[in-house]
C-alpha cells in the first residue's frame, strides 16, 4: 500500500504563534486527535479529512511555496515559506515522519505542532518541534509524556496554554522543576475564548474551582515573577475573525 495521510486542510498563511510568528507558512493540518483539551479551536479536525498520497501532499506544498521559491526568499537564514504540520495531532499518523524528512530534504524549514502526549524522539532532528505541556485547565494534564523533555533540543519550543491562575502557577512550577528555559524557548500562550459553535461537546470541561486569567494579568505575573518566557497571542485570530478556517 502506498504511503498516505488523512489530511484536513492545506493552506498558505502567516505563522500566528511561536518564535516564527509573522512569517509566511504553509500549513498541513492532519486529521484526528486523541486529546480533548477544553480550549481546542480545531475540533473539526477530529474527524474531517481525506486520505491522500504523500506525493500529492508534497505537490500541494510545493505549489503553495512556489512564489517564494522562485524569488529565492530567505529570512534569517531560513527558506520561506515555513511548512508546519499541525492538527489534530500529526504524530498519530506514522507517515507524518517520512513526510517531515522529505520536506527537510527539500530544504524547507519544517515546524511540528504536537500535544506532548506522543513520542517526539523519532521526528527528524532538523524539524522544529513545538511541544505542548498540557496545563490543568486543559483537562488533559495527565497525558503529558514527560520522557519527551529529555529529547528536546535548542531549536525546539515548549508551549504552555494558560487559561487560569492555576495553569499559571502549575506552569511556573514545572518551568523551575525541569529547568526548561535552559533547554529551548518557552511560550506562555493565553487561551482565547471559543466561539459558541466551536465548543464541541467532546471537549473536557475546565474544572469549576479554577479561576480564569485575563491577558493583562498573565503578562503582569510573568513580569513580576521574572520568568524567562515569551508571552504570545494567536496572531491569526487578531488579523482575521477568530473562528475563520484556512488562515
Amino acid at each position: 500500500m502506498s504511503e498516505t495521510l488523512v489530511v484536513n486542510e492545506v493552506y498558505l498563511s502567516v505563522q500566528g504563534e511561536s518564535t516564527f510568528a509573522g512569517l509566511p507558512c504553509v500549513f498541513l493540518r492532519l486529521t484526528a486527535c486523541n486529546l480533548r483539551c477544553s480550549y481546542c479551536d480545531t475540533a473539526y479536525a477530529f474527524t474531517e479529512g481525506k486520505r491522500r498520497e504523500l506525493t500529492d501532499i508534497l505537490s500541494d506544498i510545493r505549489a503553495l511555496a512556489a512564489p517564494f521559491t522562485q524569488k529565492n526568499a530567505r529570512s534569517q537564514h531560513m527558506n520561506l515559506p515555513l511548512v508546519e504540520l499541525t492538527g489534530g495531532e500529526p504524530l498519530l499518523q506514522p507517515n507524518s515522519l517520512p513526510l517531515m524528512k522529505l520536506l527537510c530534504d527539500e530544504g524547507y524549514t519544517v515546524l511540528l505542532e504536537t500535544s506532548g502526549a506522543h513520542n517526539i524522539s523519532k521526528v527528524d532532528l532538523r524539524v522544529h518541534r513545538i511541544m505542548d505541556l498540557k496545563c490543568p485547565s486543559s483537562g488533559e494534564v495527565e497525558r503529558n509524556r514527560w520522557e519527551n523533555i529529555a529529547h528536546l533540543k535548542d531549536t525546539d519550543e515548549i508551549k504552555f496554554v494558560i487559561g487560569t491562575v492555576e495553569d499559571y502557577e502549575w506552569a511556573k512550577r514545572i518551568l523551575a522543576e525541569h529547568k526548561l528555559a535552559t533547554l529551548c524557548p518557552i511560550l506562555f500562550s493565553w487561551v482565547a475564548p471559543l466561539q459558541p459553535h466551536q465548543q464541541d461537546k467532546s471537549l473536557k470541561p475546565v474544572p469549576i474551582d479554577q479561576v480564569p486569567i485575563k491577558r493583562p494579568e498573565l503578562v503582569e505575573r510573568i513580569i513580576a515573577d521574572a520568568l524567562p518566557v515569551r508571552f504570545q497571542l494567536q496572531m491569526h485570530k487578531i488579523i482575521w475573525p477568530p473562528d475563520q478556517r484556512g488562515v
